[in-house]
C-alpha cells in the first residue's frame, strides 16, 4: 500500500494532465455533475495522523533540496519505505553530517544509495565531529569515506575503534595513497584492532627483511595482506616456497616486484611448476618461459589460469589449455584478454572451444588472427563459403595453405589478407647500398711485392 501511494504521488506530479486542483482554491462550476465528481476526489496525500506516509512530501522535498536526483527518488523511497517513519528534522541532521565529511553532492548521493541507513541519525551521529581524529594532512577519498561509513553502520562499530585502526596505519608510515587503496578495496580493516595490524606489519617486515617503504609498496598493490588470519597463511606459503627450493632472496625479489604473489593459495605454485615440468614443446619455448627463473615462470602460469577462469573455464580446462599451448605464457595477460574478448564478442565463439583449439591463444593477434577472420568474414558475407569455417579451420592451417584455400581464388581478399597480396610493397631486408660495406678493399701493391711476384714466376718457368 505504501509503495502504491508513493508511486501515485510522483506520477501525479510528473504528468501535468493528472494534477488535482488544490481544494483550498475557490472556483465556481455551473455543471452540477462535474461539481459532484470534483467533490468526491480525495487529495492523494491526506493520510491519517498515525500513518507514516504523512512524511512523504517532507522527506522527498528534503532529499531533492540536498541534490538527490528526482528521477531516482521514486525507486529509492519504494525500496526504503522505513525512511518515512523517520523524523525529517533528524534526517536533515544526518545529511548535514554527511556533507561535513565530504562536501560533495556526488558523495552524498553515492552514500545514500549504497547505505540508506546513514540517514538514521542514531546510526550516524557518532560521526558528527567528522574524521578529524586522523593525523593532520590525511586526505581520504570519497570512496574510502563511503566504505568507512558503510562498515561502521553495518557492524555498528565504535567511532574510536575505527579511528584507532586508521591511526595505526598512519603510525606505521603507510602513505595516504596506500590508506585510500586499503579502504577502497578492504574496508573491513577498520574492524581490526590496532595491535593486530601492528602484529601483521612486524610479521611481514621480519619475514621478508624489508623496511616501512617496502611494506607500503606491498600493502598498496595487495591490501589483502591485512586480511584476518593472514599470518598463518603466510607461514604455510613461505614453507611451501622453501620446500620447492627457493631461498628468501629469490622470494623477496619477486614479492617486491609483484606483491600479488602473496595471494597464492598453498599448493598452487607447486601445481604450476609440475605443469611446466611436463610440457612437451620446443626447447626454445621452454628457454623463453624459464628466462627469469622457475619462480616467475610458475607465477605466470597462475596468472594465465586465473585469466581463463575469469572468462568461464573451470580450473581443469584452464590448466589443460595452458599445458597444450605453452606459448600463451609468453604473451602478456593483456594480450590474452584481448584475444578472448575478440573470440567471444566479435567472432561469437564459445569460450569452451579453447579447450579443443588452444592454438588460438598461442599465435599473434594482429598478424595471424585478425587478417584471417577478416577474410572469412568477407567470404561469409558474399556467400563464398561452401561449408562453415570454425575456429579450428581458421587457426590451424599454415599461412600458405590458408592463402591457397581462401585468398587466392578471390582477388579482392588479397588486399584484406595483405601478407601475400600481389601489389604489396616488398621491403628489402637491408638498406640500399649496404653491399658496398661488405666489398673487400683493394690494397695497393708496392714495388717490392711486384719484384717478388716476378721472381716467383721466373722460378716456375
Amino acid at each position: 500500500m505504501t509503495i502504491r501511494i508513493i508511486r501515485s504521488f510522483f506520477t501525479s506530479f510528473s504528468n501535468p494532465a493528472t494534477l488535482i486542483p488544490n481544494p483550498s482554491h475557490c472556483y465556481f462550476c455551473t455543471n452540477p455533475t462535474v461539481a459532484k465528481r470534483i467533490s468526491q476526489i480525495q487529495y492523494p496525500l491526506q493520510f491519517q495522523e498515525s500513518s507514516p506516509q504523512r512524511n512523504l512530501i517532507a522527506v522527498s522535498s528534503l532529499l531533492k533540496r540536498y541534490g538527490f536526483p528526482a528521477l531516482e527518488l521514486t525507486n529509492f523511497l519504494e525500496k526504503n519505505c522505513r525512511l518515512l517513519n523517520l523524523d525529517p528534522i533528524k534526517i536533515e541532521k544526518s545529511l548535514k553530517i554527511l556533507l561535513s565529511l565530504k562536501p560533495s553532492q556526488e558523495f552524498l548521493v553515492s552514500v545514500i544509495n549504497s547505505c540508506p541507513r546513514v540517514l538514521e541519525y542514531d546510526a550516524i551521529k557518532k560521526w558528527e565531529g567528522g574524521i578529524r581524529g586522523l593525523e593532520e594532512g590525511s586526505n581520504l577519498s570519497s570512496f574510502a569515506v563511503r566504505n568507512i561509513l558503510e562498515v561502521s553502520v553495518k557492524y555498528e562499530l565504535d567511532y574510536d575503534c575505527v579511528l584507532g585502526s586508521l591511526r595505526c596505519l598512519k603510525d606505521l608510515g603507510v602513505s595516504d595513497i596506500t590508506v585510500n587503496k586499503v579502504l577502497e578495496t578492504h574496508p573491513t580493516v577498520t574492524m581490526m584492532a590496532a595491535d593486530k595490524i601492528h602484529d601483521c606489519f612486524e610479521f611481514v617486515v621480519d619475514a621478508f627483511r624489508i623496511d616501512k617503504v617496502g611494506f607500503d609498496r606491498i600493502l598498496c598493490v595487495y591490501p589483502g595482506v591485512l586480511a584476518f588470519g593472514i599470518q598463518n597463511k603466510f607461514k604455510r606459503l613461505l614453507d611451501e616456497f622453501k620446500v620447492l627450493g627457493f631461498n628468501m632472496e629469490v622470494i623477496k625479489k619477486h614479492v617486491l616486484r609483484d606483491p600479488r604473489i602473496l595471494a597464492l593459495e598453498v599448493g598452487e605454485l607447486s601445481r604450476c611448476l609440475e605443469l611446466l615440468k611436463s610440457l612437451k614443446c620446443r626447447e626454445s619455448i621452454k628457454e623463453d618461459i624459464f628466462h627469469e627463473g622457475a619462480f616467475k615462470a610458475g607465477y605466470e602460469v597462475k596468472l594465465r589460469v586465473d585469466c581463463l577462469r575469469s572468462h568461464g573455464l573451470n580450473l581443469r580446462d584452464a590448466y589443460t589449455v595452458v599445458w597444450k599451448e605453452p606459448r600463451v605464457i609468453l604473451y602478456c595477460v593483456e594480450d590474452v584478454e584481448k584475444k578472448i574478448q575478440f573470440l567471444v564478442h566479435v567472432m561469437k565463439v564459445d569460450i569452451q572451444c579453447l579447450v579443443e583449439v588452444p592454438e588460438y591463444l598461442g599465435v599473434n593477434f594482429d598478424k595471424h588472427i585478425l587478417p584471417r577472420f577478416e577474410v572469412i568474414d568477407h567470404l561469409r558475407s558474399i556467400g563464398g563459403l561452401g561449408d562453415e569455417v570454425g575456429l579450428r579451420e581458421l587457426i590451424k592451417p599454415s599461412r600458405m595453405k590458408f592463402y591457397n584455400l581462401y585468398v587466392k581464388p578471390y582477388p579482392e581478399c588479397e588486399t584484406i589478407y595483405g601478407r601475400f597480396a600481389r601489389n604489396a610493397e616488398v621491403r628489402s631486408r637491408h638498406p640500399v647500398g649496404i653491399w658496398k660495406l661488405f666489398k673487400p678493399q683493394n690494397n695497393p701493391k708496392s714495388k717490392e711485392d711486384i719484384m717478388n711476384i716476378k721472381s716467383y714466376m721466373d722460378s716456375l718457368a
